[in-house]
């Protein structure tokens, strides 16, 4: 198996199929209690593209995580074909491991049209070039001296570059006054070959790894100790143009509201010209540790 963490996210999401609309992913043995949800959601959707037409690419995905995956275990997606329209072709994937279902999702693919009119709203705030940030593991180097040994080990096998674009906070007092937001640049850390489901899939394991940050950042610094046990519960995004996941994007993020233990993010993500090319939204269990 290759040590390159991008080639290793091709073959995470290069499935087996195992029967007509019925797919096998790998869920490599972690140290982590459950299975990456973006890798769950990554695969449903490979799975549900590799059954449409290539002419079509998804526009929208709506998902929910059912139960905590196992890693180290296979996860088995089967397809159903919802609809084969003129325009839209319609997808829904459930995700089974060991018998029991823990994830299911929704994909719809457009055939591309010529819009009669087109707007989208700008970037939020100017951000700094992503060459002038610091990776995230350079900044907890920075501030702890040295990387602890889990941390280092999930660095060496992290396939994205996250960049944050404002410094993190450390401790309770800095995340006080903390507004429920955050921004990153990232990018694949190596090339993803040229194909667009690819790309796709691959941002969607990404979308996965930093939105519910928005939500902790007012509560307790991002990289230290966590008070609060956290989960994915849903996750829906919108794809509006295309985009390769090996350049650089922005991925501005949100929390509009926290409450009753869930908090809602959502998250937009900017190629580097300033164009939106996907929108995320997520809802996160929060259950504070004993």
């Amino acid at each position: 198996m290759t040590t390159n963490p991008a080639e290793r996210l091709v073959d995470l999401l290069d499935l087996e199929q195992i029967e007509v609309n019925i797919f096998r992913g790998r869920s490599p043995q972690e140290s982590l209690q459950r299975v990456f949800g973006g890798q769950v959601a990554g695969q449903a959707l490979v799975a549900a593209g590799r059954t449409t037409d290539g002419d079509r690419p998804v526009h929208s995905l709506h998902a929910y995580f059912l139960r905590p995956g196992i890693p180290g275990v296979p996860i088995v997606y089967q397809v159903e074909r919802v609809r084969d329209g003129r325009s839209f072709t319609t997808r829904r994937v459930t995700a089974v491991q060991q018998g029991r279902t823990i994830f299911n999702l929704t994909a719809s693919f457009h055939k591309p049209e010529d819009g009669s009119f087109e707007h989208q709203l700008p970037p939020a705030r100017k951000v700094p070039d992503p060459e002038s940030l610091p990776t995230v593991t350079d900044e907890i180097r920075e501030h702890l001296g040295a990387l602890p040994e889990q941390l280092e080990r999930m660095a060496r096998r992290q396939p994205f570059d996250i960049r944050y674009v404002d410094r993190l906070r450390w401790t309770t007092e800095e995340v006080a006054d903390a507004e429920p937001r955050s921004a990153v640049w990232m990018r694949a850390v190596g090339p993803l070959g040229d194909d667009p489901l690819v790309h796709t899939c691959a941002l969607t394991y990404a979308s996965d790894m930093t939105l519910l940050d928005a939500v902790r950042i007012p509560v307790e610094p991002l990289w230290g100790p966590r008070g609060f046990d956290m989960a994915s519960l849903d996750h829906a995004m919108w794809f509006h143009r295309p985009f390769r996941a090996d350049d650089w994007l922005l991925y501005d993020q949100e929390s509009p509201i926290a409450v009753g233990g869930r908090g809602l993010a959502r998250g937009r993500i900017y190629d580097r010209e300033g164009r939106l090319v996907v929108s995320v939204v997520q809802e996160g269990l929060f259950r504070k540790l004993d």
